[in-house]
This record gives structure tokens, sequence and C-alpha cells, in this order.
């Protein structure tokens, strides 16, 4: 569906000052090409924003039957006819061309750059003859690079535009690159853009890229779209109808294959065959190409009027890049690089009479736009703004998508709630149609728009009659009668500017405000495509021009953002991602809804919007009168969202009284513990802890927490990427520690917050920095946290924390001792990962205290290390840490050596500097396949010490008959007399052989 508006795209227009009826006339950069029908001469115009004068004219060698400017090298190439005989040239330095007398050079193309070392004449123009082994047909010239492909019977020959560097001056040339064999379809029209070449004839479209043969595995991710439904299925068969070609044995029928698309690979089957032929000079340094289809589009003529084609006439086949932003460097010459324009995007259009599609090809062959004309078109042109369109009598204006697409090319991710831009489907519009005679064809430079017209007397006439009673175009320079006379004209029809047109189509939106309708979002969204468009134009280099293009699109996203905001449909979260980009604050979009919506209806794009933004941690604070302003219009429209609103950061100026009574009458209705919370810190805010302990005291510690779930901004605030407590969370750490621990273990467990944020939040709350101590709540929550069986991940990383700590506390003699929420006794009982503190280690405690009782690390270390989880392999590396010059360190040591199954050190060190706690060692520790150590190993050590101290250690010989008892009654009789000392104190061991030989007699 096309929407019809009345702006005014077209200015004022001048006639070009031409003394002969124009036949051909090609445009670019700031001149005008014409040629006469049948003549062989250029006259050249400059066209300026209020003149259009004769710039220059030379003569060619023969009459012009096709003509192509390129900007890129500033030369025209032109298809010339002389004798019957169609020769191909191109026209280099014709500016130097006052009057057509000037001195001319011809040469060859791909002359040896040692004959132009000689220099040409700055004042000289030179004709580069290019031979062709085949008629030329058409030629197109690539907008980027100014490269030349030429069209013929069976062929393309791609010319790659060089620049040669003399001693004073740069000097043109071609080198022919590669020939394209084609077979299956003679082109009519080609257009070439940055090895995207086009061909088409009277029903055929081709569109196919090239690209080196080491890039043959990278392929164009397509999109197969079909707006036509005459189109059939691929693969379908052909039918017959009456044509021209491909004759039946019967002579009155022929047959005519069905309208087709296919994209990508799929046009290998389109029956057009394009072969490279390498001519030893190479694309982007590879002497090997490859073509990969992208596109064929095939139509069925219309033979309702007979044998006549017209209807059906393909015309107007147009690539049009679109280049990056922030990357546009003019294609310039200098004696070693050529550097070009960056595209991004690129497009294709081409039209039947009635109809004109237009693709985009980068990253996905898709059919983003069909256009449906009112009448017959001759020809059309597109522009990164607008597609301009002629039938026999008017100039028609259609917008455009390609700055739709081309933003979502070079951005994927513009669809968020931070950017937006209008979708690639968005119905097209015709801006105008301007009232023209006998319009015959249309070129577009720049913020020009070339059009010839030829018309017979009587439609002059007619004209004249029709402009009587209607609208004129402003600034229209009136031309002589003697030219009216002759009933042809070439007119140069200026652009309106991007902003004048933009101011237009807001002020001209405005008509559908009242009425509530999509009209008014679709025209500001034509503006804002347009303004897309214009920023995107490489040309844009003036900082002042730049400026205002950037205030007008901010603005124009701010006019979306007010559509959007009234919106109550499945688009109206829209308005968040415009206001976004419009660069306003909080504060003036509140305003400007308020100002708008007086009877307090606000649409649900806005509250979409305002509860977004509160949930943002902005750091824009909302004045005490706009914040009242957001509390009434939550208490109008949502009022659950009354808590949420008043914990984001923007309010931190709200009136706390005013706060609690909106609370109060909410709390009424719809009470919860989240209301209660939120009252609670609004007492806290003004002092009244009389306050805060009733609503505190109004809900169990369960429902606190999942409250503090549900709003975790009434503890933890984020800006940028800090995480910093509020002033509920300072109270909490000194009234409530446990139930803090508690709320941000919750928060951890329910991805509220990560570990690194959690111990930012901690050091933070007790204003400590990285290289003090860990502050005790941060313990008390790495704790807390293993109590809660997080996963493998996150329980090594807290094990690892902690161990680290303890080490640290134990091994520094001088440290605060703080009492923790849990003591050591507290997390054995609550979590596995806390093992039991063997017998012997307790032994080994009690006879020489630990230098700190308080805080209980020495004994949580010691669990840790007995538990289950912690990698004793991870922990050596803090050994060297820790000395053992007293039985708690020494304790660390041995456990760790237990664990590692080195149980006859263990045995020694304990027998050296703790024996009383070596029987309990071994009972505790020496087990299964290690029993053999009680009377391999601890007996003799035993027997040998108790000898040493004559008896009269009591430790040893208390340690030596626990020993004794446990190897009677492992071992018979006869192993255990072999284990005898035979040093004659037998009397000592009698107790234990009677108790053997009662057990087991002697065999």
């Amino acid at each position: 569906m096309v929407q019809l508006y009345n702006c005014h795209p077209f200015g004022s227009q001048r006639i070009v000052p031409t003394r002969q009826a124009p036949e051909l006339f090609s445009c670019g950069r700031d001149s005008v090409f014409v040629t006469s029908a049948g003549g062989c001469k250029v006259e050249v115009f400059s066209v300026g924003p209020e003149l259009c004068d004769p710039l220059c004219s030379f003569n060619t060698l023969g009459r012009v039957v096709h003509m192509s400017y390129s900007d890129v090298g500033d030369y025209l190439v032109t298809i010339e006819e002389k004798n019957n005989i169609s020769s191909l040239r191109a026209y280099v330095n014709w500016r130097c061309q006052p009057t057509g007398s000037s001195r001319v050079s011809v040469r060859m193309v791909g002359l040896q750059e040692e004959s132009l070392q000689s220099g040409i004449p700055k004042d000289q123009m030179e004709i580069i003859e290019i031979p062709l082994s085949e008629t030329p047909l058409c030629v197109s010239c690539c907008p980027v690079r100014g490269d030349l492909l030429v069209g013929s019977k069976t062929k393309l020959v791609v010319f790659n535009l060089k620049y040669i560097a003399t001693d004073d001056t740069t000097v043109l040339d071609f080198d022919r690159s590669l020939v394209l064999h084609i077979n299956g379809i003679v082109p009519v029209q080609l257009s070439f853009c940055s090895w995207h070449i086009g061909i088409s004839n009277d029903l055929e479209v081709l569109v196919f890229s090239l690209s080196s043969e080491s890039q043959k595995g990278t392929r164009t991710i397509v999109k197969s779209t079909t707006n036509d439904e005459t189109l059939p299925e691929k693969g379908s068969k052909t039918s017959l109808a009456v044509t021209a070609s491909h004759p039946l044995e019967c002579e009155d029928f022929v047959v005519c294959q069905r309208p087709v698309e296919l994209i990508g690979e799929d046009c290998k089957s389109c029956n057009i065959v394009v072969t490279p032929e390498s001519t030893g000079l190479s694309i982007d340094d590879s002497s090997h190409c490859h073509v990969n289809y992208m596109l064929y589009r095939r139509f069925a003529p219309d033979f309702t009027d007979g044998f006549n084609v017209e209807s059906t006439r393909l015309h107007s086949l147009q690539l049009l890049p679109m280049y990056r932003t922030g990357n546009y460097v003019l294609a310039t010459a200098t004696k070693n690089t050529v550097s070009w324009k960056e595209v991004s995007s690129m497009f294709c259009f081409f039209s039947m009479p009635h109809t004109g599609y237009l693709y985009t090809l980068i990253s996905a062959v898709e059919l983003i736009s069909v256009y449906q004309y009112p009448e017959r078109s001759q020809q059309a042109v597109l522009t990164p703004e607008f597609l301009h369109v002629i039938t026999s009598n008017n100039l028609q204006c259609f917008t455009v998508r390609c700055s739709a697409a081309a933003a979502r090319e070079e951005d994927p991710y513009i669809d968020t709630t931070m950017k937006t831009c209008p979708p690639v489907s968005l119905n097209v519009s015709t801006l105008r149609m301007q009232l023209f005679i006998g319009l015959k064809a249309i070129q577009h430079f720049n913020n020009y728009i070339i059009i010839l017209t030829r018309a017979e007397i009587e439609d002059v006439a007619s004209k004249k009659r029709k402009n009587k009673s209607s609208r004129k175009v402003s600034s229209v320079k009136e031309k002589p009668s003697s030219a009216s006379d002759h009933g042809w004209n070439l007119y140069v029809v200026s652009t309106t500017p991007t902003l004048q047109l933009y101011k237009e189509m807001v002020e001209y939106s405005k008509r559908y405000e009242t009425v509530k309708t999509h009209g008014s979002i679709h025209l500001l969204s034509e503006a804002h495509l347009l303004l897309r468009a214009a920023l995107l134009n490489p040309n844009l280099v003036d900082p002042e021009d730049q400026k205002e293009l950037m205030a007008a699109f901010r603005e124009s996203c701010a006019y979306l953002g007010d559509c959007f905001s009234s919106l109550d449909t499945k688009n109206s979260h829209l308005a968040l991602p415009y206001y976004k980009m419009s660069g306003l604050s909080m504060s003036d979009v509140i305003e400007r809804i308020r100002a708008k919506d007086s009877q307090e209806d606000y649409g649900k794009g806005f509250m979409f919007y305002l509860k977004h933004s509160l949930y943002e941690e902005l750091d824009e604070k909302l004045s005490d009168t706009v914040a009242l302003a957001v509390l009434q219009i939550f208490i109008a429209t949502e009022p659950n969202q009354l808590p949420h609103a008043l914990c984001s950061p923007c309010m931190t100026n709200v009136c706390p009284q005013k706060a609690i009574g909106f609370l109060d009458t909410l709390d009424a209705s719809e009470p919860s513990t989240l209301i209660s919370l939120t009252k609670a810190t609004m007492a806290l805010k003004m002092q009244d802890l009389q306050a805060y302990e009733a609503e505190m005291q109004r809900n169990s510690e369960m429902q606190l927490l999942c409250a503090f779930l549900d709003e975790p901004r009434l503890i933890i605030r984020r800006r940028e990427r800090e995480i910093l407590p509020t002033e509920m969370a300072f109270h909490f750490r000194d009234t409530l520690p446990g139930l803090l621990v508690a709320i941000l273990v919750a928060f951890h467990e329910n991805s509220k917050i990560i570990m690194k944020e959690a111990e930012s939040f901690f050091k933070s709350l007790c204003n400590k920095t990285e290289d003090d101590d860990n502050p005790q709540i941060l313990v008390d929550f790495w704790e807390a946290l293993l109590s809660s069986y997080p996963p493998v991940s996150t329980l090594q990383d807290v094990l690892s924390k902690l161990t680290s700590h303890y080490v640290c506390r134990i091994c520094k003699s001088q440290h605060v001792c703080v009492t923790s929420l849990r003591s050591a006794e507290d997390l054995r009982n609550s979590c596995s990962h806390f093992g039991v503190i063997s017998p012997w280690i307790t032994k080994m405690m009690s006879s020489e205290p630990a230098s700190c009782e308080v805080c209980g690390d020495l004994m949580k270390l010691q669990s840790l290390l007995c538990g289950p989880s912690l990698d004793i392999v991870s922990f050596l590396p803090f050994l060297d840490s820790i000395p053992d010059s007293n039985n708690s360190y020494l304790s660390i040591h041995i456990i760790c050596a237990t664990r590692l199954l080195n149980y006859e050190g263990s045995l020694e060190r304990l027998l050296d500097r703790c024996p009383e706690a070596v029987t309990l060692y071994a009972h505790h520790e020496i087990k299964g396949g290690s029993r053999a150590l009680w009377w391999n190993k601890l007996l003799p050590e035993l027997c040998n010490r108790v000898r040493d101290s004559e008896n009269t250690n009591e430790v040893f010989i208390s340690s030596l008959k626990d020993t004794l008892d446990v190897i009677a009654m492992e071992l018979d009789l006869q192993d255990f007399l072999n284990l005898l000392p035979d040093d004659g104190n037998a009397a000592f061991f009698l107790p234990y052989l009677l108790y053997q030989s009662q057990r087991k007699p002697i065999a």
C-alpha cells in the first residue's frame, strides 16, 4: 500500500540553455553533458545553486549513441557510431575545452607507462580509444572505483581505472582486467558497482558479484521474498503463450516461460551462463575470478494489446551503494595508492512500466519494496533518499527504505531498548506528483534532477492552459517563448534541502495528531529515514551541516517517542529507544508528556519508557517536583509499581513524607512486605527509627528476604560498573548483619549479583580498600555462601578465598579480633564442607591453646582441611607461609601430610613435638592397609623413647600401653612375641602375653 502525501521535495527548476534539441544527456559532480540528435558534439553546462551556464564543449569522433559520466576520474565514456561502426571512447581532461578548439590528443588504451612519462599538457584533452572485439551495446561506470564495464552481445568486459603519476600530473588509463562470456541473454542495460554487476533485457534481470577464487567458499547469505502473486514456485515448468521467440511447429503458437524469481545459487538454473576469462590482471590480487549468483528475475510479457511488449519492458536497472558511517574517504589518487569509499550496503532497483522492485544485496538478497505507479512509467532513478519516476506527464517522488536497511546492515543490534530505526517493511509513500509535458528521460546527481521533455506544439499549448489553474513550483525561471515553440526542454530541478523538507513533513504530520491514527507516525518515520540517509552521505563533511542534521535527527526521535508513548499497541515499546536517541533527559520527557496529556491519560508506551528508565541505574536525579509528578503518575495508572519507582536512584530527591502518604494509601488496599520495606526506607530517610522498627517487625525474615529479591535496589545501587550500598544496607550492617549477609547470599543464588560485585559491595560497606584485610562481614558472606551449597566453580573459588583469609589471620600476630556471625562449631553443624576436627587435633590444641580464640579462624581452617571439599593440593602453597613453631601451626602441617597419606612422617613429628597425641592420631588415622605402622613403626619408636627416658616419661609409657593394646588385639600370639624387644624387660609385657595366651594358645 502506497501512502499519498503532498509535500514539496522539488524546489526551483531551471532550463539548460542548449541550442539544439537534446538527444542524450549525462550528469555528475557539477556538470551536465548534452548531445543533440545526430550530432558529433558534446555541450557541457555547469550547474550551481542559482545558475546553469555553459562550461565547455568538445567534438566527438562520431555520432554519440550512448554516454555515461564517472565522477571518480572525472571522465566521460561514449559509444559512438561512424560509418555504421560503433566505437568506445573515454574523454579525459575535457574541462580544458572552453570553446571546443583547444588541442586534443588521441591514444589507445593500455599504453606503456613509459610513453606517458614525457607528460601531457594540462590544457589538452585526451580521447582514449578502447578497441573491442564485438560491437559495444551499453556501458556502466562504477561509482565507487571508477572502473568501466562494457557490454556486447556475448561478452562483458571490465576495465580497471588506473592512475599513472608523471612528473607534474596524474594521467588516467584503463586496464582490461576481465572478460565475462555470457550466454542466454543479450544485455540491453548494465549496472556496475563495487564488483557487483546487473544485466537486463526486456524481460529478464540477472545480478551477480565477482570475487577472487580464494573467496569462493564465502557465500552471500540470501533470503528469498516474493511479493508478486504471479510468481510460481521454483522448479515449475514452462507454459504456452504467444511470443516472438521459440516458435513451435505451428507458427500461430510459441513457447513463453512463466515468471520466476531465483535467489543465490538457485540462479544457476536460469539458463544464463556467465564464464569469467582472466586477462592476466586480477581482481583483488588474485589471478582467478569466481561468479557468485545473487538474483535472477524473469517476467512474462503482456499481449493484451497484441504483440507490443511496451507494457512489460524492463527499464532503469540500477545498483546503488551506501557507505559506512565515519569512513568517508573520497576516491583520490597519489603516486602509489588509490583509496575508495567503503561500501556497507548495496541495493538493486529495476522497473517495469507499472511496477518497480527494490532489493538489498549485501548480507541478504531480499525484496524490500514494491512500487506501484498510477500510470505507465518512462524511466526511474534511485537515490538514497527517494525514488524519482517519470511518466508521460508527471515527475513522481517515492520514498525508499535504503537508509533503514543500511542502518541494520551496519549495526545488526540496532533494534534494542537503546536504539531503533523504522522498519524496512514500512509502507512506501508518494510525496509529490509534479506536472510536466512529454517527459522522456531523467537522471540525478547531488541535489539536482535532470529531466528531458519533448512534446508536440498542441501539447505545449495544453500545458499553458493547465498552468493557469495549477500550483507553480517556487522560483521557476520562465524560458523564452521561442524555446516553448520547439516543444523540448532540458530542465535542472533542484531538490528541496533535507532540513527544509524534514520540517515540512513534521508540520504535515501534525494534522493526523487529533485523530490518533498511524499516519502521523508513518510520516514522522519517513522524515526520520530522510535524515538518516542524509547523515550517511559521504559528502557530508561540513561540521555545521552535520551538527544541524544531528539536531534535527534527535528532534525527530523525540517526535517519534511522543507518538509511540501515546499508543497502546505492540509497537508502543518503541517510545523507549526513540526517547533514548533523542538525548532528552527523563525530566524533559515527563514534562513533555504531562503538558501533552493534561487529562492524565498516560499511554502504554510512556509507562513502558518511564518504568524502564526508573529501573536503569541513571545518574540523573529528578527534582522533588518531578519526583512527586512521577508518584502521581504511578498512583493514577499502575499503583503496584509505586514501591519499585521509589527504589530508583533517580527518585533520591523525593519527599519521604509524601512518599509514605502514597504508600499508606496503597498499603490500605493491597498490603505487602515490599510496601513495608519501602516505607521503612523512607522512615530511615527521615531518621524516624520508631516508624522504621514498626514496619520491620510486621514481617518475618523469610518474607523480608523474598521482598528484597523482588526489589534488590533497597540494598544495592549500581553506578556504571560499581555496586554501592544503600542507606538501609548501612543500617543493617550495624543492627542486622546476619540478615544483610542472608540477603546477599540470596541475591547471589538468584543471579542478582555475581561474586565480584558482592565483594565490592561489602568492601564499600566497610570502607575497605584492596590493600586492607577483608572485612569480617565479607568473610561471613563467604561462610554463609558455603552453607548454601553453591555450584562447583563457585565452591572452589569461595574455598580458596576463605583458606587464604584464614591463613593470613592466623599468621598475623597483631590483628583485631572480630567476632564472626558463626563459630566453627556452627559451621560444622550446618555445612558438610566443614569437617569434624579429629580428636588428636583437639589434644594438640589443648596442650598449647591458639593465640586467638575469639575469631576462631584456626579452628575453621582445621575444619575445612578435615572436610571433604577442599583440595589439599591447592592448599599446599599456603604451607610455606605457616610456621610450625607451636602445636597450633603444627597441626595444619600434619593435617596436610595426613591428607597426602604421609603417616610415617606425621608420626615422627608428633613423637618429637606432641607425643601425647600420637596414640589418638594412630587410632584415628592409621587404618586399613596402613595398620602395620602400629607394630613396624610406632612400637619400636615408643620402646626406644621409653628406654631413653629411663621409664620416667609417663606420656611415652601411656602411649606404649595403648599401642600394645591395639597390637595385642590385631596380631596372633606368635607374631606378637616376635615383635617384643629382647632387652630383658619381659615383665612389662607379661599382661599382654597372658591376654594373648588366653585368646589363642600357642600352636
